[in-house]
């Protein structure tokens, strides 16, 4: 494979290079990549509803190429202020992006920290709520939509701290709550943005509105927190720009890194091969949050979908089955040992596998673009609309019915018995998929816990797992478990949240909300006939969680004994 512009490409097809060249070819004569950049509907649907207008993410970092000098000079006016830290609200595709920066670069010395608040779990909060001077810090209220739930939730929270430590040091007045410490990135003529205009927010970045949120990261919803974290906004948009003339349509397929890399995902994905398994080097291994929601979001729909498979722990070959396809996004430079001893394991048991590799962190720009890209081409290969997101709009009204009906009685409704944890492993099996859906309070103690359940499915059962916590998952994968192929096992674990935080000016609170969202994400999955259990953690949330491993292994050693006793019968009736 040729060198790219910014990335090499080495791919590891074995018996499946045949089909995939193939395809690059008829890819050539029937012009698939410059439909695309025509932004030609019928690649996809013949209807064009949320198609022609959801597209503008292909030339959005040229676009912004002239607003990096404004972003840049913005940002040197927060840190001049004194403003110590940072809280991004806003889910989905307003936070993964910005997560990304903050987990791969930080904060630049002098610049305040970068606090990614994308729940409503009343243990998160209070932990951002505590780690900030609130008189001190500047919120960014990030929504495509302007109204989405959480953010304004959150923003009801944060904005009555602000006015209580501005009160309380004589500032401005409770009815008028700091709103200096406060800037929307929204897009045009929503109720964000008239909240920003009336509360007297510092600023508000209007978006592109031809830009679907999963696809924003290089617009507003992913610049500007980068500026505020002092990272160089110039080499992120040049590096954009660089990927996107990379795959230009006088580019041959073959040589087209999101072509490419589109083609392979959805060729084998729609033959088996659908999960996505993406392996990282150790510093861009947060890159694999936001890769999730792209392809889930954006594929699982009309009982089709790629499983992203992200932040797996590592096992030896054998483990994994014939559904997967191996990306590894490899950072010159890294602690590369361990992954690099690992992918060559993979090749060498035959399994496909295409390597990526970075020039440095910069590059991870030109990742976005490439991915978003290659998602919008594994869905031409699906025959699916890779830019909107029906189930997701599923799940927020059945939050709003829960949230009514708290509202009328005082507590959550009673819910259907779901399935035991036996009940879903015992549904393992080849091309399934376990999805932990983790309402849980995040910590490294918790990630750790939750790492060892993968690894133990994985090894005992080669059964792919993902996990994601709760809510946030709602507005990512929440739509391939609804929406995708009926071949998800979910277990949903919930801790208690308490002590809960008050929402000023509701009748409930952060986390009744979030039960909230736990039951209405329950309940469509139930609709749709999903197999779904949910584990209630109480307070000892990582010893529970290491129950529903002890559980497991109970259920994995009876089917092993099980096996063998009727190995054993079918043995005696042979002689």
């Amino acid at each position: 494979m040729s060198r790219e512009p910014m990335t090499r490409m080495q791919v590891h097809l074995g018996a499946l290079h045949g089909t995939v060249e193939a395809a690059l070819h008829e890819m050539a004569l029937t012009r698939i990549v410059a439909r695309l950049w025509a932004k030609d509907h019928t690649l996809w649907k013949q209807d064009p509803t949320e198609i022609a207008n959801r597209l503008g993410w292909l030339t959005v970092a040229e676009q912004l190429r002239e607003k990096v000098g404004p972003l840049q000079s913005f940002a040197q006016g927060i840190r001049a202020a004194g403003f110590r830290d940072v809280v991004l609200i806003g889910m989905g595709g307003s936070s993964l992006g910005p997560e990304v920066f903050r987990r791969t670069f930080g904060s630049a010395r002098g610049f305040p920290r970068l606090w990614v608040l994308d729940s409503t779990m009343p243990g998160f909060v209070r932990q951002v709520t505590k780690a900030i001077n609130p008189a001190k810090t500047l919120f960014i209220l990030a929504s495509k939509s302007g109204g989405t739930i959480e953010v304004m939730s959150l923003y009801a929270h944060f904005a009555g701290l602000v006015a209580k430590a501005k009160k309380s040091t004589g500032g401005a007045p409770a009815a008028t709550p700091g709103g200096a410490q406060f800037i929307a990135i929204t897009d045009p003529g929503t109720g964000l943005g008239a909240l920003a205009h009336d509360k007297g927010f510092r600023t508000t970045f209007t978006n592109p509105p031809d830009i679907g949120g999963r696809y924003s990261v290089l617009s507003y919803f992913g610049l500007v927190p980068a500026a505020l974290m002092g990272i160089n906004v110039q080499t992120l948009v040049d590096r954009g720009i660089e990927m996107a003339q990379a795959c230009r349509p006088g580019i041959p397929p073959d040589q087209n890194p999101g072509a490419y890399l589109g083609t392979v995902m959805g060729l084998l994905g729609r033959s088996g091969r659908d999960k996505v398994t993406l392996i990282a080097s150790p510093k861009t291994s947060s890159f694999g949050l936001w890769a999730e929601q792209l392809l889930a979001e954006s594929t699982g729909k009309e009982g089709k979908g790629l499983i992203p498979v992200v932040q797996e722990p590592v096992a030896s070959p054998e483990a994994y089955g014939n559904d997967r396809v191996f990306v590894y996004l490899r950072l010159e430079g890294d602690a590369n040992a361990a992954t690099d001893t690992h992918v060559k394991a993979l090749e060498a048991a035959g399994q496909p596998v295409i390597r990526r590799t970075l020039r440095d962190a910069y590059d991870l720009a030109g990742e976005f673009f490439c991915w978003e890209f290659a998602t919008a081409i594994a869905g031409h290969y699906l025959n699916i609309h890779p830019f909107d997101q029906p189930n997701v709009q599923e799940s927020k009204e059945n939050t709003r019915r829960v949230l009514e009906y708290v509202k009328t009685t005082g507590q959550l409704p009673a819910q259907t018995l779901a399935d035991s944890v036996s009940t879903l492993l015992a549904q393992a099996g080849p091309g399934r998929y376990l999805a932990i859906l983790a309402y849980v309070t995040p910590s490294t103690q918790v990630d750790a816990t939750i790492k060892t359940l993968r690894k133990a499915l994985l090894v005992k059962y080669h059964l792919a797992t993902t996990a994601g916590y709760g809510p946030r998952y709602l507005h990512s994968t929440g739509q391939l478990h609804k929406g995708g192929p009926n071949s998800g096992l979910f277990l949903q674990l919930i801790e208690d949240m308490k002590p809960d935080v008050p929402i000023p000016g509701q009748p409930y609170t952060l986390g009744t909300l979030a039960q909230a969202q736990a039951v209405g994400d329950y309940q469509s999955l139930q609709a749709r006939h999903r197999v779904v259990a949910r584990v209630k953690l109480g307070r000892r949330v990582t010893q529970s969680i290491k129950g529903v491993l002890t559980l497991s292994r109970t259920r994995m050693a009876s089917a092993s004994r099980q096996a063998k006793r009727h190995g054993g019968k079918k043995g005696k009736k042979r002689r």
